[in-house]
């Protein structure tokens, strides 16, 4: 049996990286006594792998991996006793059975993500507005210089962002995360400020992703623009 973990990362545990939170719950798992499986050969680990890592600096209410189970435990009881023993700023919201094939993993499905960016501009408060936002996604492209491995290259990131305006708490974007496509929040807020004539460095940023998707468009839907996202935790079913 697979499980899906979905959990919040927040306060400072923003500022720890990807390596640092699948350690952390390695020790969850085993101080909550959760039967996982783990691997054959000389040198077993735990199986279990992450959807689209979080960023270092970003807090999260969304974020997912999955297990394979050795043995049967209920969600109520696995995520009563992971939050018994996660650290603070650790909460693990729900524990859910999952399908059994290989493309159906976190990380293989993750395609889509939410994020709430908090900005402000240190020197003369908010600055950007709704009609600011409707320009920028108006254009046709959108280049920005991505950062890559071993050198950097222009990319059109229109395609990328999906949804985007401004609310009462701060700019949401709705934008590609996952292994096939991935546009970060500060890419998007650093184009939005080239755009809006706006000087990066004079700007404070908080970022925060809200919740992730798989995407289950058709051909036919995706033929007359629509696009069907489902969360990840809306994939799985609570075991009882």
């Amino acid at each position: 049996m697979k499980a899906r973990i979905k959990f919040k990362k927040e306060g400072n545990l923003r500022f720890i990286g990807h390596l640092d939170v699948m350690r952390h719950f390695q020790k969850v798992m085993r101080r909550a006594r959760i039967p996982i499986a783990f691997t054959a050969g000389y040198n077993p680990h735990m199986i279990m792998s992450f959807a689209s890592p979080l960023g270092i600096g970003l807090t999260s209410q969304g974020e997912y991996f999955d297990i394979e189970l050795a043995g049967h435990i209920s969600s109520a009881e696995a995520v009563r006793r992971m939050n018994a023993v996660t650290a603070e700023g650790m909460e693990v919201i729900s524990f859910r059975q999952i399908a059994e094939e290989k493309k159906m993993t976190a990380m293989a499905i993750a395609s889509a993500a939410d994020y709430l960016v908090g900005c402000k501009c240190r020197e003369n408060g908010a600055v950007f507005t709704q009609e600011r936002i409707t320009g920028f996604l108006g254009q046709q492209e959108i280049v920005v210089t991505k950062q890559t491995k071993r050198s950097e290259q222009e990319a059109d990131i229109r395609p990328l962002i999906y949804q985007m305006e401004l609310t009462k708490e701060g700019i949401y974007l709705q934008l590609a995360a996952g292994s096939a496509q991935n546009l970060k929040p500060e890419l998007v807020m650093s184009a939005l400020c080239r755009f809006a004539g706006i000087d990066e460095a004079s700007m404070t940023w908080t970022r925060r992703r809200l919740e992730m998707y798989a995407d289950l468009t058709s051909e036919e839907e995706r033929a007359e623009g629509i696009r069907k996202l489902v969360t990840l935790e809306a994939l799985g079913k609570d075991i009882e």
